[in-house]
């Protein structure tokens, strides 16, 4: 596990690493990890859904040069099952993924489409408390307009799992306004022990996928099976919102960019510095040139292109908006 020079106690990363653009993305996490956090002196593990029945292809990674970039950068590449999702709900991974960590030792995961652009041993974790984060829009509940409001959508969950809603609304916000409700983007996420945070995960999104409350019946769960579960499991485990200090993660030191037209589009300059720097030496550009969204994004210039459409300093308020200017201009890549 990890030592570092901040007042956090030692802990492991985990990112999910699959064959494609995950691959690719888990090599500029490992990348920019290692240029801007260089005393994190424990270990990185990119966790490698398996090939099974729940996938119609294989999920792993493919070629030995990323496998070998991979090494040298020294990741460490752990192989884990897929016994409830796979195909079907890929975003599971990060779920079952967390069983591939040792048990009772502190872990940090972030999504692979992260950079580390600054000293992450400076963050001061809590894992008796955990948190996720709060870069997010208001994207479900999706309130019908005869439907349940967000009250009895989400103090329905609540219920189910046995757990008190009333402690974990904020009441600063309106009622039926979506910030007074715990909701996380699951970019990020910590806690003190993988398997227990991980069996209560899996416990939890079964159960909402496989019974919903009543409440649930015209909401979408997917794409957001992840997120509707995950402020469940981090308030059950005594966590909530900002148990770290702001502007940390989703600010100065990480940034959890999702699509690289979308880091172009809106991150900082200095976000944007980060990434051209950590791929430009040739060993790390030969392979991220196989992949051909960051060819013509990175080392064809087109992200430049896309952050002329742009004052980054007046950006559209709605993420869909930012979306749709790129995609008219013909720049969109994923």
């Amino acid at each position: 596990m990890a030592t570092n020079s901040g007042n956090t106690q030692p802990y492991n990363i985990l990112v999910v690493g699959q064959g494609g653009r995950l691959q690719f993305e888990a090599i500029l996490f490992a990348a920019s990890l290692r240029a801007n956090s260089p005393d994190f002196a424990g270990r990185l593990v990119v966790a490698e859904p398996q090939n099974g029945p729940l996938w119609q292809n294989d999920p792993g990674i493919r070629g030995d040069d990323t496998h070998e970039l991979l090494k040298r950068l020294n990741v460490e590449v752990v192989p884990f099952e897929s016994r409830h999702f796979g195909q079907s709900y890929p975003y599971g991974n990060k779920i079952e993924a967390l069983f591939a960590l040792p048990k009772n030792e502190p872990f940090v995961f972030f999504d692979t489409d992260t950079l580390i652009t600054g000293d992450l041993t400076q963050v001061p974790f809590d894992f008796e408390r955990p948190t996720a984060s709060l870069r997010r829009e208001g994207t479900w509940p999706e309130i019908q307009l005869y439907g349940p409001g967000y009250t009895a959508t989400w103090k329905s969950l609540y219920d189910r799992f046995g757990l008190v809603f009333e402690s974990s609304l904020d009441t600063a916000w309106p009622d039926e306004f979506w910030r007074r409700y715990l909701y996380f983007n699951a970019g990020f996420f910590f806690y003190k022990c993988p398997h227990v945070f991980g069996q209560r995960f899996l416990d939890y999104a079964l159960a909402i996928r496989d019974d919903p409350p009543a409440e649930l019946v015209c909401q979408e769960l997917d794409p957001w099976l992840d997120q509707v579960t995950l402020p469940l499991v981090i308030h059950s485990l005594g966590g909530g919102r900002e148990t770290l200090p702001a502007g940390l993660l989703d600010g100065d030191i990480t940034c959890h960019y999702r699509l690289l037209p979308l880091l172009y589009a809106r991150e900082s300059q200095h976000v944007v510095d980060v990434l051209e720097k950590v791929t430009a030496p040739n060993w790390i550009k030969k392979v991220l040139k196989k992949y051909d969204p960051m060819k013509r994004m990175i080392y064809q210039g087109r992200g430049h292109k896309v952050r002329a459409l742009f004052d980054q300093n007046n950006l559209p308020r709605k993420e869909q908006a930012v979306r749709n200017t790129i995609k008219r201009n013909g720049f969109w890549m994923r």
